[in-house]
């Protein structure tokens, strides 16, 4: 019963418990040795994540202008990044703070940058040709390279024989080799005819590999300066390097390959392929993610858990296994752009899915923040919908066709996790709206820029087998709207759907026949949003016109406005079985509106720009919403926790209250006062005040009518003491209560002197409250003013 009831309280109290947001979206990705921490740039900023968890560890602010490159010590502690103001900083990465900052060029910004493994030096190599090397620790430059005919675009420290070089790589297509003892150019290897963007040496030492955008991989003797092999990639390279040699690794990719030594590359194909040194031949290319179109513009490769992170040019950072043959074991999305639908799926709801500015679903762990990424629209997807077990979801995408996905989050397979079980096609334009039935999987309907609605019969759909190249047959397809159909919805006992149009109307529609069965007219600019009511036989819908109507289905009458947000409300849908609204607006706010009042109960503000889109867990404890700002927010229903707060604040309340009088009974006036005092009740203490005074015994001396009240109040804390004269101030200004203000002052300026009350932060504020009325009620008028004196004497002094 009480669970029910918790069900049926109208919710007034949400808190944001979370946030999915960008962490990158280009440039430079940085992955720590030990594999626990990602770093990446967010424009100015740099923001280092947990790779486990997802959490935002720092956001490193930067100067205003872009990061262009950094790199991280290998013992973790330091972080060195550069932007385009031509500073370099040093991080210090437990604490997130900059450590210090130092000027790295005149009129030339760092482009790439590169650490020694023992994490004292780092070579910066500038866009106007020459390369510095610094000492880290102490910032100050060591080395000044000069020689290159343009933008540096790769370094490289080694370690041979116990003296130290450095390999560079640039526009001018030539590789030079400098030696930090001599501080010498040692070798210029020429054979690229386009920029160098990776180097690599192996793991004996003797080989150079560089990879270049003429789409060939060198291998050089470096040493002899001898050009080894020249091996042809296929594609424009974007990196290169080598993979620790781990024979048992190699095995797995082939008998062949286990004494190999092993490199990588990556580059516009948006592939990761792994390569023999000593005959060229490819070893492995990972499986080609399907209708993906990203170029890979870096790989980091992780020593310790032998993986290759693929960093892409539409933001994301897929991770693949050596162990598992290239297999994708993980990815991260670096940035969402805006975030226009969001759909909780999986049977217990533990998954989001999420579409974006991009033709890939992004479905997010809501615990972890773990991302999979969906491929299989070659277009952004506009809308999503699931079923009510949320083992199926259905996407439109504006490729013109809907996919239908079959969920399983629990498979430990991460291909049998999301499979694609069929598409629809037969839409001439982008495909806008989609609804799945809500009581079964039978059918779902799409809506289009073309205008028509179709119904597709889903029936025969396998979701024992699914088959991606299923293709479901649309049963009708009617002209719906005069103008591009946003939003659709079937209501609950799956016989009807609606619609809702651009042309400023909504309508419903019969699902057996796919005949019109009325029209809602009253919106002044587009309908954005539907929803059936779970109980009642009403519509909900969201406008251009920015009010939420909710319109009588037998009569197609609107019932009732709801108006409060300051632009286009974009989303809408019921809360408490019914009895509440969830809207979503173009002013950045979600709002819960109680229906029988029409009143609005809750305004939830943490996004910048438009929300998109809302979804509400089943069991309506969580909300979430999302939109332009990129952000995902994740809101915690705290209504019941509150009011259970707030009743045991009254329970306490009365309980101090009644002890209060016990204290009073007793006589027990320290305990009385200090509790007055915490539950700030300065009515109870003139009350006690005005007794005690009242009550004083004959011949009794003291200044309150007890001599243990004056001594207490000679007793109190500074902040007590600030407390009671600032009622005494307020006392002050009532003629009933005035002798009891004057008495009480008394007792305080005789047991303190002007110096504690000094102390007071509000002292002179509190004197002077009471110096203009001194002339009608106070009988030392001489102390109080000498009092305000000294007190300003002293404030003098102390300045």
């Amino acid at each position: 019963m009480a669970e029910e009831a918790s069900k049926l309280l109208l919710k007034t109290s949400f808190k944001s418990i979370k946030t999915i947001e960008s962490i990158y979206n280009g440039g430079k990705v940085v992955i720590t040795q030990d594999s626990k921490h990602l770093i990446s740039t967010l424009s100015e900023d740099i923001i280092v994540t947990e790779l486990d968890t997802g959490k935002q560890v720092h956001q490193l602010e930067g100067d205003t202008e872009m990061v262009t490159t950094m790199a991280v010590k290998p013992n973790k502690k330091h972080l060195v990044s550069a932007s385009r103001s031509l500073s370099i900083r040093i991080w210090d990465l437990e604490k997130g703070e900059c450590v210090r900052t130092f000027k790295g060029h005149d009129s030339s910004p760092v482009i790439v940058m590169d650490i020694d493994e023992t994490s004292t030096l780092v070579a910066t190599g500038f866009a106007d040709g020459s390369i510095k090397v610094w000492d880290i620790d102490k910032g100050y430059c060591t080395h000044n390279f000069k020689g290159h005919g343009g933008v540096i675009s790769a370094v490289k420290f080694h370690k041979h024989n116990g003296q130290w070089y450095l390999a560079s790589g640039a526009v001018d297509c030539q590789v030079r080799i400098w030696d930090l003892q001599s501080r010498s150019c040692t070798a210029v290897l020429k054979s690229h005819v386009s920029v160098i963007r990776g180097l690599d040496f192996s793991a004996d030492g003797q080989y150079l590999i560089s990879g270049s955008r003429d789409k060939v991989v060198n291998v050089w003797e470096w040493q002899t300066k001898q050009l080894r092999a020249t091996y042809p990639i296929f594609e424009t390279i974007e990196t290169v390097g080598f993979v620790e040699k781990n024979s048992e690794i190699a095995a797995t990719l082939g008998e062949d390959w286990a004494q190999s030594e092993i490199f990588y590359t990556g580059g516009d194909l948006g592939l990761i392929k792994l390569w023999d040194l000593k005959s060229g031949k490819l070893i492995k290319a990972q499986e080609p993610e399907k209708n993906s179109q990203h170029t890979i513009t870096d790989i980091v490769y992780i020593k310790n858990t032998q993986t290759l992170a693929a960093v892409t040019n539409d933001q994301n950072i897929l991770m693949y296994s050596l162990e598992h043959q290239l297999e994708r074991v993980k990815q991260i999305v670096g940035y969402n752009d805006e975030v226009v639908d969001v759909a909780y799926i999986g049977q217990d709801e533990t998954h989001l899915a999420a579409a974006t500015n991009s033709a890939q679903l992004r479905i997010y762990n809501v615990e972890t923040q773990d991302c999979d990424l969906l491929y299989g629209h070659n277009d952004m997807i506009i809308s999503l919908d699931k079923s009510k077990d949320g083992k199926v979801l259905v996407t439109a995408s504006k490729d013109k066709t809907a996919r239908i996905w079959k969920i399983d989050v629990e498979q430990v397979d991460s291909k049998k996790r999301y499979m694609g079980a069929g598409v629809c096609i037969g839409h001439t334009e982008s495909v806008g709206a989609v609804a799945l039935s809500r009581k079964s999987t039978t059918f779902m309907i799409t809506g289009s820029q073309d205008r028509t609605i179709k119904y597709w019969n889903l029936r025969d759909l396998d979701l024992e087998n699914p088959d991606e190249n299923y293709r479901p047959r649309s049963l009708y397809t009617h002209q719906a709207h005069d103008k591009d159909i946003n939003t659709i919805c079937v209501a609950p006992n799956d016989k009807f759907f609606a619609t809702g149009s651009q042309d400023k109307t909504a309508k419903l529609w019969n699902v057996d026949t796919g005949e019109l069965v009325g029209t809602m007219k009253g919106h002044k600019r587009g309908v954005w949003c539907a929803r059936f009511s779970p109980v009642d036989q009403v519509l909900a819908t969201s406008s251009g016109d920015k009010t939420v109507k909710i319109w009588n289905l037998k009569d197609f009458t609107c019932l009732k406005t709801f108006e409060g947000h300051t632009n286009s409300v974009l989303r809408v849908d019921f809360l408490t079985a019914g009895l509440q609204l969830l809207s979503a607006a173009s002013d950045g706010l979600v709002k819960v509106w109680t229906i029988k009042t029409n009143e609005c109960a809750a305004t939830l503000d943490n996004h910048t720009e438009k929300v998109w889109a809302v979804a509400v867990r089943k069991d309506e404890k969580f909300v979430v919403s999302a939109g332009a700002d990129s952000v995902v927010n994740f809101w915690e229903d705290v209504t019941l926790q509150e009011q259970e707060e707030e009743l045991k604040e009254k329970e306490e309340l009365i309980i101090k209250e009644q002890e209060l009088q016990n204290f009073i009974r007793k006589k027990d006036y320290l305990n009385a006062i200090l509790l007055a005092l915490s539950l700030e009740q300065p009515f109870r203490l003139l009350k006690l005040f005005k007794e005690v005074h009242e009550a004083r015994p004959e011949g009794d001396e003291s200044i309150t009518g007890s001599e243990s009240i004056d001594h207490i109040l000679g007793e109190l804390s500074t902040e007590n003491i600030e407390k009671i004269l600032k009622y005494v101030r307020d006392w002050n200004t009532n003629a009933k209560h005035s002798d009891i203000a004057q008495t009480v002052l008394n007792a305080i300026l005789t047991s303190h002197t002007a110096e504690e009350i000094v102390e007071i932060p509000t002292a002179k504020e509190i004197i002077d409250g009471l110096l203009p009325y001194t002339d009608r009620h106070y009988q030392r008028i001489d102390d109080l003013i000498t009092q305000s004196f000294i007190i300003d004497y002293t404030l003098q002094a102390q300045q």
